[in-house]
């Protein structure tokens, strides 16, 4: 069953966008991760790198990647990422586990080098949510979600000037999303609100 507003009713008899209704897979990650308050640097690092990969791509291929991206880039460890020769970056591009796209492969690298250098003004977790906006948007349908904001934009200008790389500002509004400063679950959704950041 398909309302209008664009959610999909499952055998659970809860209401998911389309897209997180697509396979098991994407459920999971929409049920139990999907815009919760990402706090921790390594975290944060992470889903910046994996955002970066998806660019072009659908978020079901990465997530089908994503433990292949952890073991490969060593579990998202900023220091063990920033070392990462030009060496790796062949090995990573011999890696059919992962997305082998050689300018996202030295962004991962750059954006491990700018977050460690970024710790001597408070972190990356700090600098990212100091972009919360004051309002979160309030969807009923797909279409009432933007892929940019104000703060998304500001977001993506400021990680430039810190040095990372594939930080655009739709990528930055999909961080923003997937790690609860904003909440863009649909009104209608079961996880509209999980993330205790908007009441």
């Amino acid at each position: 069953m398909t309302p209008d507003n664009g959610t999909v009713l499952g055998e659970d008899g809860l209401a998911r966008p389309l897209w997180a209704a697509s396979d098991t897979l994407m459920q999971a990650y929409y049920d139990h991760e999907w815009g919760m308050p990402v706090r921790d640097e390594q975290g944060m690092y992470e889903r910046i790198s994996l955002e970066a990969f998806q660019a072009g791509l659908s978020w079901a291929t990465i997530l089908r990647k994503r433990d292949a991206f952890r073991k490969v880039f060593l579990d998202f460890h900023p220091e063990s990422v920033a070392a990462f020769t030009e060496a790796d970056v062949e090995r990573l591009m011999l890696d059919a586990g992962i997305v082998r796209n050689r300018l996202k492969i030295k962004a991962a690298i750059t954006n491990a080098k700018a977050t460690i250098a970024l710790r001597d003004e408070g972190g990356l977790v700090d600098f990212v949510w100091s972009f919360q906006p004051e309002n979160t948007p309030t969807p009923s349908t797909m279409a009432d979600i933007p892929t940019t904001s104000p703060e998304s934009i500001a977001l993506s200008k400021a990680l430039r000037k810190k040095g990372f790389a594939f930080v655009g500002p739709t990528t930055m509004y999909a961080l923003m999303e997937a790690v609860g400063i904003i909440d863009t679950h649909l009104m209608d959704s079961h996880r509209r609100g999980a993330s205790g950041v908007w009441t």
